[in-house]
């Protein structure tokens, strides 16, 4: 048996031999890498104002991997003068020619979140030759590519649950009403809350590596790293964590004779095992069946860890409701039912409108923080299509040493003062006096923004998964013609790249005739 000194009490200075660390190579992860510096990133405003310093240096590589793109989306919405995202990459492009751009998009993305395919074949920055849009193909029959990546020259890398796309950005504030969280069309949406890592240094290569994995088996096309390292972490931006090691864990369906991979639940269910004292989770949805069981037999020992879970209420579509949210109910209940020690909270957060009622904050980040030891925060969601059906992405970091442990610490108690509408210091001080992040919770949850429990769930009724579960959000693929779909796929994939360079060449074509035919602007000749 492997033993490590590690962090394993509910004090930073509490640490003390114990067995083999979380974070395991070969076992529950892709590949770990030291990164120079990392920071975690708290809602979409300093995730797009980090990258758009950083987009500006690249010279050879920009990634962008994702669920969704949107290029109108504006990554400084409170700058009057920022550009476009896609004006912006065609201004880059244009003004460095060794740098290729390469956004790989789920083919389903822009479809089921509403836009239509037109939106990328009317803007002229698709049709650079140094700018490539393709549309990534899945394996698996209805699943999704849902990893969130962007990789910079492999040296900054971000990963988490943020797309660049619209209804992301927001603010930690997270105001009811708020003139700036404005969808590209104009229209408002609700506040948001998400996670986004950034890394620096040899763990950002490993996430250009899987950039390019995703890439060959969407495209076909083998990229080779690049060789530019000019790209540096921009000045007056302070890292959470230096000179750390960072885990890559991937979910990846399986499909003809290669294995499925499922490291990120292995991790998730290897942290929820380790915890001695606290779990805090924050996760869009909260309905999987085996981290529910795991939860549940957590509860039931008698000197188990406490469990604060941070998700979301509302559901988006009939389906999502009845399934999604009455799993998500079902789970709630099971494990109120094992609770005989009073160590759960479930809650989503709110904040206060002007007519004196409240709206919620919808919860799309994904985060475990296991006692001050474990972080870990990705693209994959508490449900069962992200145990081995979609494509995910999870970073997490172990704690080496007391200062790592402390911005573990630290990092949480930041996240639950946002909700709480507190300092990160009255809940370190909360935590202490009372030795309980439930009794912390429950002593500053007193304003009125915070956090809200699921009342209305009966202590007694179902328990057991909804019908339907495995067809609305299934554990693994299901694939009668997994051939003639995966080509079908490819090919659509393929006609939408086809066509979003034909229309934009056309645009750029015919506003060409029209200078031609009139230099001066003021109207076609006739």
């Amino acid at each position: 048996m492997t033993w490590k000194t590690v962090f394993t009490g509910s004090s930073p200075n509490q640490w003390r031999r114990t067995r083999r660390p979380i974070i395991r190579e070969a076992e529950n992860i892709w590949r770990s890498a030291p990164a120079d510096r990392v920071s975690f990133l708290v809602d979409g405003a300093a995730y797009y104002a980090f990258l758009d310093q950083v987009i500006e240096q690249a010279e050879e590589q920009l990634w962008i991997t994702g669920w969704d793109f949107d290029p109108r989306i504006k990554l400084r919405p409170d700058d009057p003068d920022a550009e476009a995202l896609g004006t912006k990459l065609e201004r880059l492009a244009a003004r460095k020619p060794k740098l290729r751009i390469r956004i790989l998009v789920w083919a389903m993305g822009p479809i089921y979140s509403g836009k239509s395919l037109r939106l990328f074949c009317k803007q002229e920055w698709a049709a650079h030759p140094q700018i490539e849009l393709r549309f990534a193909n899945h394996r698996a029959f209805r699943g999704s590519h849902h990893q969130k990546l962007a990789s910079i020259d492999d040296r900054i890398a971000f990963v988490g649950g943020i797309d660049l796309t619209a209804r992301r950005w927001d603010t930690p504030d997270h105001l009811a009403e708020n003139e700036l969280r404005r969808d590209p069309d104009g229209n408002p949406y609700d506040p948001v809350h998400d996670i986004q890592v950034v890394v620096e240094g040899d763990a950002s290569r490993a996430i250009g590596d899987l950039c390019r994995s995703r890439w060959k088996s969407s495209v076909g096309e083998d990229i080779g790293a690049p060789e530019s390292a000019a790209v540096a972490w921009p000045p007056g931006i302070e890292p959470l964590l230096t000179d750390c090691r960072i885990a890559i864990a991937r979910t990846e369906p399986g499909f003809g004779k290669r294995r499925g991979r499922q490291e990120a639940l292995r991790l998730t269910l290897d942290a929820l095992r380790g915890a001695r004292c606290h779990i805090y989770i924050e996760n869009q949805y909260f309905a999987s069946h085996r981290i529910g069981k795991l939860l549940g037999e957590r509860l039931r020992e008698p000197d188990g860890p406490e469990i604060v879970v941070v998700t979301t209420r509302s559901s988006h579509g009939f389906l999502e409701k009845v399934v999604m949210g009455g799993n998500r109910d079902r789970l709630i209940r099971r494990l109120k039912q094992m609770d005989r020690h009073g160590r759960l909270r479930v809650a989503y957060p709110a904040v206060p409108k002007a007519d004196g009622s409240e709206q919620e904050v919808i919860i799309h980040s994904k985060v475990v923080a296991i006692d001050e030891r474990f972080l870990r925060v990705g693209s994959s969601n508490f449900n069962h299509r992200s145990e081995g059906f979609d494509t995910e992405c999870d970073v997490a970091v172990e704690a080496a040493s007391e200062a790592h442990s402390t911005a573990i610490a630290g990092f949480r108690n930041a996240l639950l003062a946002e909700h709480l509408d507190a300092e990160p210091s009255d809940v370190a001080r909360a935590l202490q006096e009372t030795g309980s992040l439930v009794a912390a919770v429950d002593r500053l949850n007193t304003r009125q923004r915070g956090l809200r429990a699921f009342d209305g769930i009966e202590s007694h009724g179902a328990t057991a998964l909804v019908w339907g579960t495995d067809i609305v959000d299934p554990h693994s693929p299901f694939r009668p013609f997994h051939r003639t779909r995966a080509l079908l796929q490819r090919w659509i994939g393929q006609l939408f790249a086809l066509l979003s360079r034909f229309f934009a060449l056309s645009q750029r074509r015919t506003s060409a005739i029209d200078s031609e035919i009139n230099p001066s602007g003021s109207g076609r000749k006739k």
